[in-house]
This record gives C-alpha cells, sequence and structure tokens, in this order.
C-alpha cells in the first residue's frame, strides 16, 4: 500500500492507485483521478459512479457487461465514457477497488 494525496487529501491507496477506503471518496477526489486519467467527468460518469458505488457496497461482482446492462449505458458508450479500460478507470475513478475481472 501506498500514500498519496488526492484534492488536498492524504489517502491510502493500492500499488495501482485505488483507493483502499472507499468511504474516503468525494467528487473532488474523483475530479481529480479522472484529470489523471484525461477525462472529463459528465451527469452521465457519475450515474456510473453512482451505480458502480452501489453495487460495490451490495457486494456484487462488477462487470462491463453488469454495467452495459443497468440501463445507464451501454456496453460502447461505457467505452465513450471511459476509454481505454471503461471498468478499470471508472471503478479507480469511483473510488472502489479494482474489480477481479479487469487485467
Amino acid at each position: 500500500m501506498a500514500e498519496k494525496t488526492i484534492a488536498g487529501v492524504n489517502l491510502s491507496v493500492s500499488d495501482e492507485g485505488y483507493l483502499q477506503n472507499p468511504d474516503q471518496w468525494t467528487k473532488e477526489i474523483a475530479e481529480e483521478i479522472a484529470g489523471e486519467l484525461n477525462i472529463q467527468l459528465s451527469d452521465k460518469h457519475y450515474e456510473v459512479i453512482d451505480f458502480l458505488r452501489n453495487q460495490h457496497k451490495q457486494g456484487t461482482p462488477l462487470t462491463i457487461r453488469k454495467v452495459g446492462k443497468s440501463g445507464i449505458v451501454d456496453i460502447k458508450g461505457f467505452y465513450t465514457l471511459f476509454p481505454g479500460g471503461p471498468l478499470k478507470y471508472s471503478s479507480k475513478i469511483a473510488g472502489i477497488p479494482k474489480p477481479a475481472s479487469c487485467v
């Protein structure tokens, strides 16, 4: 584990930069992480982020297919919102651990 200051808050993060404590997440932290990934967050991004955070709280394993079937965004739209690694990047921005389905 490492320490990283994000949005002025000192946080414990994994070696890959995922928050260790999802309860420390704020929108300001999300904005800074997204900026590091060259992603400008919109309302649609936050709908996906909220879905991921809720699924994580319920202990539901996350997959790209599950997000695509959420009714929020289809799989193509998910890739458009979070290019280069939609589940990996959206999870990181959402402040939840990296899903097991991500390499």
